[in-house]
């Protein structure tokens, strides 16, 4: 496995040199780097609601695990573009704008909940691994409702431009359950529509739900149900097609990894009480447990 990732690391490097070598032609810096060092500016994407990845503190201020992240990757461009006072405009997203948003250069790197999958990949590039989820489902605490097949002829609110959307429409067809899936713009809109008996169960990532429920302190009021539906890998997107920039973003990992700060951060944001006041108490799992471990540099050698 060791021989394989040194080979892959060395193929990496061999592409990135070559890619570095065609953008120092071009004043020396890739397209957004040299966009950053001209404007000492880096744009961020978040959401308003996808605790405690992306969402807003009680003075609607950003926050959150993968802004910090971000935040991360941003002093790691001050020092490739040697100007170590850059500062930072936060640009609110949503699931169904945010790959425009990155592809159209609204923002420089988006610092969500997104999942990174196949079809994302053709428009946008994607950091390492940061989490692991998976569609679920929010239902009232008193509903009879325990899984999928339970939701024949309901209404599921979906968030419009998920991951989560289209596995609702994928279960509907293999179930032929004849659900009626409503959209809404953000994840709170979803879960305001649930709460106000408008559907029956909101579809999104679990980790989501549970960090909505403990946001609006509603424990007592739903529950989170099923089988996962879908598997969702998150990362933070930024523009393709700039190799430069790639390797900026995975050395901010690589550094991050063996400094050992991923799972203090994990721990901050997941298993910590929250800037907000709640708690989720979400475990790492062994699967991102794993990925952490592995852009750790030192690991295998030096232990």
């Amino acid at each position: 496995m060791h021989h394989a990732r040194s080979l892959a690391a060395a193929l990496l490097s061999a592409s990135l040199l070559a890619g570095a070598a065609v953008a120092q032609t071009v004043e020396g810096l890739s397209p957004t780097l040299a966009n950053i060092k001209n404007t000492h500016l880096v744009r961020l994407g978040y959401r308003e609601s996808s605790p405690p990845f992306s969402f807003l503190d009680q003075s609607n201020r950003p926050i959150g695990y993968s802004l910090e992240l971000c935040e991360a990757i941003v002093e790691e461009i001050g020092v490739e573009v040697d100007d170590p006072n850059l500062r930072i405009d936060y640009v609110k997203v949503t699931s169904d704008d945010r790959i425009p948003a990155v592809v159209q250069g609204k923002v420089d790197f988006e610092c969500g909940s997104t999942t990174a999958n196949a079809e994302r990949a053709r428009q946008v590039a994607f950091s390492p691994l940061i989490f692991v989820a998976g569609t679920k489902l929010m239902v009232p605490k008193t509903s009879s409702i325990s899984g999928v097949t339970d939701l024949k002829g309901k209404t599921v609110v979906v968030t419009k431009g998920t991951t989560n959307e289209q596995a609702m429409h994928n279960v509907d067809k293999k179930f032929s359950l004849g659900l009626n899936i409503v959209t809404s713009p953000d994840h709170e809109q979803s879960y305001q529509m649930l709460a106000d008996g408008k559907a029956d169960a909101f579809a999104t990532d679990d980790i989501l739900l549970y960090g909505l429920i403990a946001r609006h302190k509603s424990q007592d009021r739903f529950r989170v149900v099923g089988d996962y539906l879908s598997y969702d890998p998150y990362g933070i997107m930024y523009r393709k097609g700039e190799p430069q920039l790639k390797d900026v973003v995975e050395r901010t990992f690589r550094k991050l990894g063996s400094g050992r700060d991923l799972i203090p951060l994990y721990n901050k944001w997941f298993i910590a009480r929250l800037p907000t006041g709640e708690r989720l108490n979400v475990a790492i799992s062994p699967q991102l447990e794993e990925a952490f471990k592995a852009l750790d540099d030192n690991e295998g050698t030096s232990n």
